[in-house]
């Protein structure tokens, strides 16, 4: 018998992509299969996000538009999960009855248990749990990427800014102990995966209850150290962090050790100290410049990237120019700017003075014209300078019509290069690592047109072209965090990223 087929669409942030792969690998243990044609998946599953603005809208126009095919084909079915699935709850199943399980942020691994009980009782099944009971990286995995990986370090968040509903959604901060962090980590690179992002929705509070107080050292700085002792481990990346708890041991530590990439992704939102008070970010524009600073120091050549939002509630042009004073001063490589909309459930959403939407316009148009004119200044210095890349999948649209590749640089800059000349060892493969040296710069990427100087095929290379990606086993227990050496062996190698991602 043919094993019945799923597809997923994810929605919003890294969080939610890393969810699918979990999701994916849930699915899989139950004896479904994976396939990238939406359109004859026996199983739909929607990972839903509830920032964004419209979230809901674009989620149920798809529902909408699966609802003749649902009817054409009864044994299909369609699950919600996520973040708006963990806010609307039933409203999900009232607006789009079609739909066969509604389930939350807490209760991932309950899927297919959901949907043989959906088919059972021919009837929808909603199940929503208020807390986390088993943390998201016990679950099996399917990797989306041969080369690179998502490994999550916390769920949930302590903060409570006052635009966002995160912390509603997937609770209060949890941590997961070092050890496992450290032998997943382990387990990808055995598998052939050159670069992880570690993530959580505020890294660098990561561990605070179990920090050296002694040595002032904070658990998230050793977390990078540790990694940075991982042999085969090239590259490493976190996000995000909160400015009101970076530390300058960490600073310290990204710029010691090695594989840690010289790259910062820290929200802004405001570089107005009114507007951050009101949104309850709990830190002030000279803070945040002096840690840019100090980064600098430590690492002159890092590429820093952010979040704002503009337009916030009560938010006047005075505010507004303070903001362009923090990204003129703080010489962003990317910014990545939101206009303001009202979420239900947050504190902003009731607040007065929302700005007419008109204002926040043309306010945005100014902000993003200005990040462009740094990003291209910033891009073209990179000009004439040898750049690192472990080439990448699916980032350069127009690859194919330029006979281009693209791949990432150790900062995080986007380069499009030729694969030509006498240094490549045939054919180069995403998960490759090639050393290309820059000979243009726009605001969004950077272009390498010449020879390709160097070409090191990888493993992740021979596995991307075999098809075959990391998977990650189930495993048990949160346990007690400790620092220190996995205390099992990684696994042996098994073959097998606000945007909308299919896995």
């Amino acid at each position: 018998m043919t094993a019945a087929t799923f597809h997923i669409r994810t929605h919003g942030c890294q969080m939610n992509v890393h969810d699918s792969e979990r999701l994916a690998g849930v699915l899989e243990e139950a004896g479904y299969s994976h396939t990238d044609d939406a359109d004859g998946a026996d199983l739909v599953v929607f990972n839903t996000c509830a920032v964004r603005e419209n979230a809901d809208n674009k989620l149920y126009g798809q529902l909408g538009r699966l609802a003749p095919e649902k009817a054409a084909r009864p044994g299909m079915q369609i699950a919600v999960g996520g973040c708006l699935a963990q806010k609307d709850r039933d409203t999900v199943v009232r607006r789009a009855p079609w739909v066969d399980v509604v389930f939350g942020t807490h209760n991932t691994g309950s899927l297919p248990a959901l949907l043989e009980r959906a088919r059972h009782n021919g009837e929808a099944q909603v199940e929503i749990l208020e807390a986390l009971e088993t943390f998201p990286s016990h679950l099996p995995a399917r990797r989306d990427s041969a080369y690179s990986g998502w490994v999550s370090i916390s769920v949930g968040c302590n903060n409570t800014c006052t635009f966002c509903i995160v912390p509603s959604l997937r609770g209060k901060e949890v941590d997961r102990r070092p050890g496992e962090i450290l032998a997943e980590v382990e387990a990808l690179v055995a598998e052939g995966v050159l670069e992880v992002t570690l993530l959580g929705q505020n890294v660098n509070a990561y561990g605070v209850g179990f920090s050296d107080r002694a040595t002032g050292r904070t658990a998230f700085a050793d977390l990078l150290r540790a990694c940075g002792e991982i042999d085969g481990l090239e590259r490493v990346r976190f996000t995000s962090p909160h400015p009101r708890d970076f530390t300058s041991d960490v600073i310290t530590a990204m710029a010691e050790t090695p594989n840690v990439c010289p790259q910062l992704h820290m929200p802004l939102q405001s570089g107005s100290d009114r507007v951050l008070k009101a949104m309850r970010r709990s830190y002030r524009a000279k803070r945040y410049l002096d840690i840019v600073a100090d980064v600098r120091d430590a690492m002159p050549d890092a590429a820093l990237t952010t979040d704002i939002i503009v337009g916030f509630p009560g938010e006047t042009e005075e505010d507004f120019v303070e903001t362009l004073r923090v990204v003129k001063a703080s010489r962003f490589s990317q910014a990545f700017t939101f206009q303001y909309s009202p979420r239900p459930g947050t504190p902003a959403a009731t607040l007065p003075d929302q700005v007419p939407k008109a204002v926040v316009q043309e306010r945005y148009e100014r902000l993003v014209a200005l990040q462009e004119e740094i990003s291209l200044e910033l891009n073209r210095e990179q000009v004439g300078r040898e750049l690192e890349l472990i080439v990448s999948t699916g980032e350069g649209r127009k690859d194919t019509a330029t006979r281009r590749m693209s791949g990432r640089a150790r900062d995080g800059r986007l380069v499009h290069f030729t694969p030509v000349g006498p240094a490549l060892d045939g054919s180069v493969r995403p998960g490759d690592v090639v050393t290309v040296r820059a000979t243009y710069g726009a605001p969004h990427h950077v272009v390498a047109d010449g020879d390709v100087l160097t070409h090191r095929r990888t493993r992740a290379g021979d596995a991307h072209a075999a098809g075959e990606r990391p998977t990650t086993p189930r495993t048990t227990g949160l346990g007690l965090p400790t620092l220190g050496p996995p205390a099992a062996a990684a696994p042996e190698p098994t073959p097998c990223s606000a945007t909308l991602t299919e896995v």
